[in-house]
């Protein structure tokens, strides 16, 4: 689920840097960049070393791959806008659980495991968005972070409660996915702050 992860996030970056018109070297930066930046992100924060993609360089060839094999595939694409997202929610649990898993190994105290598990499964979004000069998803209404953030508390609240291992997770990552999806299939949003100068 982790390498699909990786794979979805790299072909989606790669839709946004077609519709911003960049070459292919542009294609294969973004793909990597959402695809692996959260993780990035996370190691340097936490002082987690090697980087994830350091310690497996071919996590760059497979992101890379998947960001190139969508230039291609990018006009039948949205046929399959469905599955994309939900592939990408997919992908954003596991990258979450996957996040807490390594502020877990570094004995981080709970808060941070969870802010670990959020900058896990979204950072990498953000930086997509911020080099394509869009506001980051994680700073809008939609429900992200908040599927992230309680899926991370799920998972490792579980855990603590005494609960075994795998059911937690797969609760966590369940229930997770669910609200994602019926936040894009209802429109479920966080509450907006709008505010007009008089």
């Amino acid at each position: 689920m982790f390498l699909l992860g990786l794979v979805v996030e790299a072909m989606t970056a790669a839709l946004a840097a077609g519709r911003r018109s960049m070459d292919w070297v542009g294609v294969c930066l973004l793909g990597s960049v959402t695809a692996l930046g959260g993780g990035s992100v996370r190691d340097v924060l936490l002082g987690h070393h090697p980087l994830t993609w350091v310690a497996h360089p071919w996590y760059l060839l497979l992101t890379c791959g998947a960001a190139l094999l969508t230039i291609p595939l990018a006009r039948y694409m949205h046929r399959f806008k469905r599955l994309f997202l939900l592939l990408d929610a997919v992908g954003l649990v596991t990258f979450t659980v996957v996040g807490c898993n390594v502020a877990q190994s570094m004995d981080m105290p709970f808060i941070i495991v969870i802010v670990s598990g959020m900058i896990t499964g979204c950072a990498g979004g953000v930086l997509r968005d911020m080099l394509c000069t869009t506001i980051p998803l994680l700073f809008r209404a939609e429900l992200y972070a908040t599927v992230s953030v309680a899926t991370g508390i799920l998972y490792v609240g579980g855990q603590q409660a005494g609960f075994d291992h795998d059911p937690v997770m797969l609760v966590a990552m369940i229930t997770g996915l669910s609200i994602r999806m019926l936040a894009l299939r209802f429109g479920w949003s966080m509450p907006k702050f709008v505010y007009t100068r008089d």
